[in-house]
């Protein structure tokens, strides 16, 4: 029950790390009319959450297995894999800003974990990023790696979705239909990936790489990304 309770409190979209500031690239995807209902809303969800899973995911798999071996160099592999494979600008911004948030929030909550060693050795380094921060604190916390994964596959639809609420017409009610919908397939992506090495990592989707490079230099946004 108790990590049960964790899972709840670090895994909740609305945990302190800022993902309200982002859109996971919907905003320029609305502007562009690639998504304009909800059939075309819940694709672009699927889509996003896919990418997360064959990409973070395996990240955040590696840097849950690197703490319960209590290896902070395959932490750091894990953080540095995530970075490189965010080819756009915004992307790395997200990563790493609610990647750090994340580590100091535990570190306050928590107290002492691998994070804090993290943060300290990052300045000079590769970036803390939030999937494999996410992974080392499910890790401390003794969630299984499945729920840690359930959790950041969860955390990403609602993401998006939270921004479409802001950004075209569909109600809560719409956007939780799509959430229970997308969320049916979060335990088929961890079967996919479970065994994938950080070489194995792909975050191969050219037509969301092409709107979040338009949305650098969109000069009125709501969103960060």
């Amino acid at each position: 029950m108790v990590e049960t309770l964790k899972l709840l409190q670090f895994g909740d979209s609305v945990f302190p790390v800022g993902a309200f500031s982002f859109s996971n690239g919907l905003e320029m995807a609305v502007q562009h009319g690639v998504v304009h209902d909800r059939t075309t809303l819940q694709d672009f969800v699927r889509t996003v959450t896919r990418l997360a899973a064959t990409g973070d995911g395996v990240a955040l798999l590696a840097g849950h297995r690197a703490a319960t071996a209590g290896d902070l160099d395959r932490i750091r592999q894990a953080d540095e894999a995530v970075n490189l494979r965010k080819i756009n600008e915004e992307m790395r911004i997200m990563s790493a800003r609610m990647g750090r948030k994340l580590a100091e929030a535990s570190t306050r909550i928590v107290g002492e974990t691998l994070l804090k060693k993290r943060i300290g050795e990052s300045a000079n380094g590769v970036p803390v990023t939030y999937p494999v921060a996410l992974g080392v604190v499910f890790a401390d916390l003794g969630v299984s790696e499945q729920d840690a994964f359930a959790a950041h596959q969860y955390g990403t639809a609602a993401t998006v979705l939270s921004a479409a609420i802001r950004l075209m017409r569909v109600d809560h009610l719409d956007a939780q239909s799509i959430l229970f919908a997308v969320n049916e397939k979060v335990a088929d992506d961890y079967r996919e990936v479970r065994t994938a090495s950080l070489d194995d990592m792909q975050t191969f989707g050219p037509h969301l790489d092409v709107l979040a490079a338009a949305h650098q230099h969109v000069h009125v946004r709501m969103f960060m990304s």
